[in-house]
């Protein structure tokens, strides 16, 4: 559980803006989504390497 604490005369605007922010620093949703089926070690390893690839391939393209 994620716990904001509000400052004296903070408006709540702001304290709702670092909510979020805390929020997704935390990747809460993501997980949320990930645990909801289950998927192969085999396959997520799969897509991290895809993944690497496609960022490495980026950054040469940057490069040039």
């Amino acid at each position: 559980m994620l716990i904001i604490p509000i400052k004296e005369g903070e408006n709540i605007d702001r304290a709702l803006k670092r909510y979020k922010q805390k929020y997704r620093k935390t990747q809460q949703l993501k997980t949320l989504r990930d645990k909801q089926h289950f998927t192969k070690p085999s396959l997520i390893k799969r897509e991290q390497i895809s993944k690497a690839k496609y960022k490495e391939e980026y950054q040469r393209n940057l490069e040039d």
